[in-house]
C-alpha cells in the first residue's frame, strides 16, 4: 500500500484517554503538521460497511480537542452506544488548519483546508482504522463555523458523504465575519464573495446527500438559518430543519450534538429520509 503521508504521529493507547486516540500528520495541503482526534468506541478495531464514519469540524478559535473537552461529544456518544440508542459510531474531529480565528474550511492560495479536510482527513482514517476496504459510511457535522463547513462541502463534494449536520451553523458568509479580525474579515470579503452556502446547495440539489441543521432560538444566527430553511422550502430541496431552546454555546452543542448523532445512526441503517 502507498504511504498516504510522509509523517504520522498516533497517540501510545496505554497514555490516551479512553477511547480517544490522537492523530498527526504531514500534510501537503496544508504545508505543514495537522491534529485530529479520534473516538473509537470500545471493541471497534476494524471498520465495516456498516459502521458509521462522522467527520465533526469545529467553529472558530477551537482546534481539534474542542469537541471532546468543551462538548463531550466521545462520553455522550458511548452512552447512546451503551444505552443501544445508537449503535457503533467512529467519530473523527480534525483541526481547521488553525489559520487566523478561522479558516472557515475554504482554500487559501497555497494552503487548502478544504482538501484537508476532504482528502487527507479521510486518508488518515484508513490509517488509524483499517477498514474492510468497501467504501467508508461516511457522514459529516459541524458547529458554527463547522456547520458552515459541514454543509458546504457535503453539497459541493455530496458523492463522499451520506449525510451532514450542522448545528447553530453560519449559512452565509457575511455572518461569519464579525467573529474575525479586522484584517481578516477584509481578506475573507475579497476571497470568498462567491463561496455561498446556497450556491452549492442549489447546483447538486438532485445529488445532494440526506442533512438536516438546528439552531437556538436567541442565537444571533437563528434569522439566517431560518432563512435558509425557507429557501431551501421554496426551491423544493429536502432537508430537515428543528428549531431548539438556547443559545451559540457549548451548552447547547453538549445538550444537542446527539440529535445528530442518531440522525446519522438512523441514516446508516436505512431507518431516515
Amino acid at each position: 500500500m502507498a504511504k498516504k503521508f510522509r509523517t504520522i504521529e498516533i497517540s501510545n493507547p496505554a497514555f490516551a484517554p479512553e477511547n480517544l486516540k490522537y492523530v498527526t500528520v504531514k500534510s501537503s495541503h496544508l504545508k505543514g503538521r495537522g491534529d485530529c482526534t479520534f473516538f473509537i468506541p470500545p471493541r471497534i478495531n476494524r471498520i465495516t460497511g456498516n459502521v458509521p464514519v462522522v467527520i465533526l469540524l469545529h467553529g472558530v478559535y477551537g482546534s481539534h480537542w474542542a469537541w471532546t473537552y468543551n462538548i463531550n461529544v466521545h462520553k455522550i456518544a458511548l452512552t447512546l452506544i451503551e444505552k443501544k440508542k445508537i449503535g457503533p459510531m467512529v467519530l473523527v474531529m480534525p483541526s481547521d488548519g488553525l489559520m487566523g480565528d478561522g479558516s472557515g474550511y475554504f482554500k487559501h492560495h497555497e494552503r487548502d483546508y478544504e482538501k484537508w479536510i476532504v482528502g487527507d482527513v479521510i486518508q488518515m482514517i484508513d490509517e488509524v482504522l483499517p477498514h474492510s476496504g468497501k467504501k467508508l459510511n461516511l457522514f459529516i457535522g459541524g458547529l458554527s463555523m463547522g456547520g458552515y463547513g459541514a454543509l458546504r462541502l457535503m453539497a459541493k463534494f455530496p458523492s463522499l458523504f451520506s449525510g451532514a449536520s450542522g448545528l447553530s451553523s453560519i449559512t452565509r458568509l457575511k455572518d461569519f465575519l464579525p467573529f474575525l479580525s479586522r484584517e481578516e474579515q477584509r481578506y475573507f470579503r475579497k476571497e470568498f464573495e462567491a463561496e455561498e452556502l446556497i450556491g452549492y446547495l442549489r447546483k447538486n440539489r438532485k445529488r445532494l446527500p440526506p442533512f438536516r441543521f438546528d439552531c437556538g432560538r436567541d442565537d444571533k444566527l437563528f434569522k439566517a438559518n431560518v432563512k435558509l430553511h425557507r429557501q431551501l422550502e421554496k426551491e423544493g430541496i429536502p432537508h430537515v430543519f428543528e428549531e431548539r431552546a438556547g443559545d451559540h454555546s457549548n451548552v447547547y452543542w453538549n445538550k444537542n450534538i446527539s440529535r445528530t448523532l442518531i440522525y446519522f445512526d438512523a441514516l446508516a441503517k436505512g431507518k431516515a429520509q
